[in-house]
């Protein structure tokens, strides 16, 4: 039996499944429906989702489009950079880290109009339920939350192009077809799953790949760029000072002109299960490598292994929907006091679907010539002082190896 629900603030991309949201809201909980489109540089026009959203009966003051690149670039994609985040060694949680952001403004949106509840389009099968619900709770405890793929009866497409046409829902003719796979995107990546994905044996189709070239079809002359940074963040490509969704959409197309960015993998979802995806984070899979790079001249060794001992840590927490808990707010505040000295430059060649780096420089830099040089010269190293190093590190082992013997005896 639906809820008591006076106004509802749905995440609405103007897609066949959202609309039929929106229609199943306003027939279902006859209630008022407020839309927000987010534009987090999914490359599609947002005016599309405003005409639908109007066509659909809902009043134009309740709806809600904002450009938000610059905001989840500086306030979400880069605080993730710094602390280098992978999720099981290779997802950089491109889907993940942009469903706070929708949260949040979905939140403050419902503040403003006075909503008493939120939607979202995500499935009963999938993180992104639990990524956005636990962003409206930890925002307003007290929020209603719809989900509809977890209270309808519309469990196929078939249902949902019925639903369509009995409430005179337009679906362009292109859509009516079963889609091959479902894609996700915003300006850090792309994501395709499910249909001829599903077979984690079976090569993933060339046609899949929406943001990257194939690495064989990249030029054969490698392009170098110098990406600068300042306290973690990158701010300028080749001298150019860049605003930080402007530099990661300048990385986002160097690096498909160079094939790089590509990931086919199997993941464990935070529900239980594992699912297939491929995904393409050409800018970010750049930007990755840049950002160790000018870390590996600037922070202290300690410092450097205590971040990749807790990189792990907070990666899942991201994955798994907790970007507004406490325990992610005190991890990012220990990653950004240690970005005080990640400053300087960075040179990356590109070429074929790999971002190498080629070269450092900071005006910070730990890395002392003289110390490391084979050369003979000043130094402030002597190569004596290693054999009580090595003998007091060694003694345990030592200890552990006559207790050995003796038992062996």
């Amino acid at each position: 039996m639906a809820r008591d629900v006076k106004k509802v603030v749905l995440a609405y991309s103007g897609g066949l499944d959202t609309s039929v949201i929106l229609k199943w809201l306003q027939t279902t909980y006859k209630c008022e429906v407020i839309t927000f489109t987010a534009d987090l540089g999914q490359g599609e026009e947002l005016e599309p989702a405003r005409k639908k959203a109007e066509l659909l009966g809902i009043k134009p003051e309740n709806i809600f489009i904002e450009d938000v690149r610059e905001e989840f670039v500086r306030d979400y994609v880069f605080p993730m950079f710094r602390a280098n985040a992978v999720y099981e060694g290779l997802y950089l949680l491109g889907t993940s880290i942009a469903r706070p952001l929708i949260a949040k403004k979905q939140i403050e949106i419902a503040r403003k109009t006075g909503a008493d509840a939120v939607s979202h389009g995500a499935t009963g099968k999938g993180n992104d339920q639990v990524r956005f619900e636990l962003g409206y709770y930890a925002l307003e405890p007290e929020i209603t939350v719809i989900a509809p793929w977890r209270e309808w009866d519309l469990t196929s497409r078939t249902r949902l192009l019925e639903f369509a046409e009995q409430h005179q829902i337009p679906i362009s003719k292109d859509k009516r077809g079963e889609a091959p796979f479902s894609v996700d995107a915003n300006l850090l990546h792309s994501s395709s799953e499910g249909k001829v994905l599903e077979d984690p044996a079976e090569d993933a189709p060339e046609y899949v790949y929406q943001r990257t070239i194939s690495p064989e079809a990249a030029p054969d002359e490698a392009t170098l760029i110098t990406i600068a940074f300042e306290k973690g963040d990158a701010v300028a490509i080749d001298g150019e000072a860049l605003s930080p969704a402007t530099l990661l959409t300048k990385l986002n197309a160097l690096g498909k002109a160079n094939g790089i960015g590509r990931l086919d993998l199997v993941e464990n979802r935070f529900v239980g299960m594992k699912s297939r995806g491929v995904y393409e984070t050409p800018g970010g899979t750049i930007l990755l490598a840049a950002h160790r790079g000018i870390e590996s001249i600037t922070l202290d060794r300690g410092a450097a292994h205590l971040k990749d001992e807790l990189m792990p840590r907070y990666a899942e927490l991201i994955y798994n929907g907790f970007w507004f808990s406490p325990e992610r707010e005190m991890l990012q505040a220990a990653i950004d006091h240690s970005q005080a000295y990640v400053t300087g430059e960075v040179t990356v060649k590109l070429y074929k679907g790999n971002a190498t780096v080629i070269g450092r420089k900071s005006p910070y830099s730990l890395y002392n010539q003289e110390l490391v040089t084979f050369e003979e010269g000043a130094v402030a190293y002597d190569h004596r002082d290693a054999a009580g190093f090595i003998k007091l590190n060694a003694l345990r082992l030592r200890t552990l190896g006559s207790r050995a013997r003796k038992i062996s005896e």
